[in-house]
Formats: C-alpha cells, structure tokens, sequence
C-alpha cells in the first residue's frame, strides 16, 4: 500500500462496522482533532460509535449513519492530504455535503460567488448577478465585513443578495447556522386577534424570508435544515437573551425595529459570526414617536471600524421597472413637502 493512500474496508464478515485504514499517523491525528473532537462531532451527529484501534477506525451503528461517517472521515482525510487543514467546521460541512447530496450539488454546480473573478450567485431557479454598482459593493461588504448595513428602498435585493450569501457561507463550512429575522411589526391587526398559534400567527411576517431560501434551497433540504434548526426563522422579540454563535444572522425590516430591540439584536453578535442589517427608512411601521432603531444604529455606529454601510436608491430597483418610477415619484413628492416645510419655518 502507498504512502498516504486511503484504504476504505468494509468487514463483511462483521456485521453493522466500517473499518477505515489510514496510512499516515501524522494525518491521523490531524484527523481525529485534539481529544478526538472531530470524531465525537461525526458521533454526535450521525449517532454512531467510533472506534480507533492504532491506524484504524472503525464505525458502528445503522447501515445508512456507518455509510455516511466513513464518507466524511475519508473526505477530511483526503483533505489533510492534498495540504489543507481539518477545522471543526470543515467537519460540520462534510457532515452536511454527505448527508444531503443535493446540497453537495448545489455547492458544487450551483453557487459560484467571485468564482474567477465574476460576482455571481447561481440558484437552483436562476443565476442571480449584482446588476449594479451599488449591489456588488453591498455583497462585497457582506462577504468581508463581520457586520453590515444594507440601506435603501424596496426592490433593490438587499434581502435576497443577504440570504444568497448566508447559503452560500453555510455551504461553505464558514458557519453553522443561517438565522433570519424580522420585527413583527403590526399594521392594522392585533396579532392576538389571528387565527391559529404563535407559529401561524408570526408565519406571514416571515414569509418574503422563506421566498428567498427557497430560490437557493430544494425544498426537501430546507424543510430538513428548518427542523434541525439549521435555518432559524423567527421574530425579532425572540432572539433576546440569545448569544449568535458560528451562524450568519440577518435582520431585515431593520426600520421597524426599535432603538431597544436594534441594541438587543446587535449585541448578540457570537463568536464567529456575521450580521446583515437591512432596512428601508421610508417605510416606517412604528408608532409615531417611537424612533427607529435602524435609523438610531446608523447615527451610532457610522464611524466604527468594521461595519459597513451600503446604501441603495431607485436606480438599483430589480423589480417591475414601475417599481423604479414608483419611489421616484414617492421620494420626490417628499422633497417637495419638506421644502414647503422649510418655506413654512422661515416665514414664520
């Protein structure tokens, strides 16, 4: 047997056990992590036991789970052999890549973001490409930038290039978990009034979250991430006494958030986290008097280093191209009346 190749056993006469036979001991214990934490992750996750007897591992449990695991090991190990490390989220991403081929598939064929250069992102519906100047700032900024701002009018992709990038890091290994948030902010009906549970109730404030997941996610794997809490969706009042931890986070509405909840909401940024703040300030649901938190986080952190702030006008619109027209005119008649206002102030 060469030098630094893989053996992959299957011990027929042993029922239920995988045996892996790895060659080199140096890359076994790169393998394993320190206190064979890499192991106990494989564990964990697919419930299976593991054993390591000198060169080898061996693998019980279900047929599927062994499968599966011995699939992983040998990915990691194949890894430290082409000279590239083995980090705990290396393994949680071979744990998801095997578990689920489609999401393989959609790493792999499907989201190319900066590939060679070009700033695109390839769903499984259609390949979606900043179209503008201020949108390729903003996925730059949200691909470098632990926390960033996304600000401007409806229609202009800040949430969607914002979820198309936390799939694309979740894929990646880079994070863990992908939670998206909203304030559930309500216009005109109590929710205490809605049919249904708490769920049923908070769905229809999600829902514009659940769109943009689907675009990037087959349905099947998206269920499945949502019911391992993989993918978190839930109002704002619900991320208190949370600390965010190795997920992508994003916030949207950020507008109708309050200051209180904004400095909630930010400051459960976790180790190995990255935060998107999206909002549009002329879309204010709040009850009047109440100052928004997005409009209070932009005076506060403006000048701090590491967040950035991207913002978006109607000349980015990649919606109906009334949509465009329609802020245009908006924005204008509000120009118009704060003038007046001003005329007003100074004749007095």
């Amino acid at each position: 047997m060469a030098h630094g190749t893989l053996t992959h056993l299957i011990d027929a006469s042993t029922a239920g056990q995988v045996t892996l036979d790895f060659p080199d001991n140096r890359l076994m214990i790169e393998l394993c992590g320190e206190f064979d934490k890499n192991l106990a992750k494989v564990e964990q996750q697919l419930a299976v036991q593991i054993i390591r007897r000198g060169n080898q591992i061996e693998i019980f449990g279900e047929p599927e789970a062994r499968t599966i695991a011995g699939k992983v090991l040998e990915a990691l190990y194949n890894r430290l052999e082409n000279g590239k490390s083995v980090e705990f989220g290396d393994v949680d991403r071979e744990l998801r890549m095997t578990s689920a081929p489609e999401l393989a598939k959609l790493a792999d064929d499907q989201l190319e973001m900066f590939s060679g250069g070009n700033v695109e992102i390839k769903t499984r519906r259609k390949s979606v490409e900043p179209r503008t100047d201020a949108q390729k700032a903003y996925v730059h900024s949200l691909m470098n930038n632990e926390l960033a701002f996304g600000i401007g009018p409806a229609g202009t992709g800040k949430t969607y290039l914002a979820v198309a990038v936390a799939v694309t890091k979740f894929i990646s290994g880079e994070v863990d978990r992908i939670i998206l948030s909203r304030p559930a902010v309500e216009a005109g009906e109590k929710l205490g009034y809605l049919p249904g549970d708490m769920k049923d109730k908070v769905d229809p404030y999600m829902q514009p979250l659940y769109d943009a997941l689907n675009d990037f996610l087959p349905g099947k794997t998206l269920a499945k991430l949502i019911e391992e809490k993989r993918i978190e969706i839930a109002p704002l009042a619900f991320m208190r006494g949370r600390t965010l931890a190795n997920a992508f986070v994003v916030l949207d509405e950020a507008q109708n958030a309050t200051a209180m909840q904004m400095k909630m909401f930010l400051t459960r940024l976790g180790e190995g986290s990255r935060m998107v703040i999206t909002g549009d300030r002329s879309q204010v649901d709040l009850p009047r008097g109440v100052v928004s938190g997005l409009t209070e986080a932009e005076r506060l952190l403006k000048s701090v280093s590491g967040i950035s702030f991207n913002y978006f006008t109607a000349k980015d619109v990649v919606r109906h191209p009334l949509v465009a027209a329609i802020i245009e005119a908006y924005d204008e008649d509000g120009r118009k009346a704060m003038i007046k206002r001003f005329e007003k102030r100074d004749a007095e």
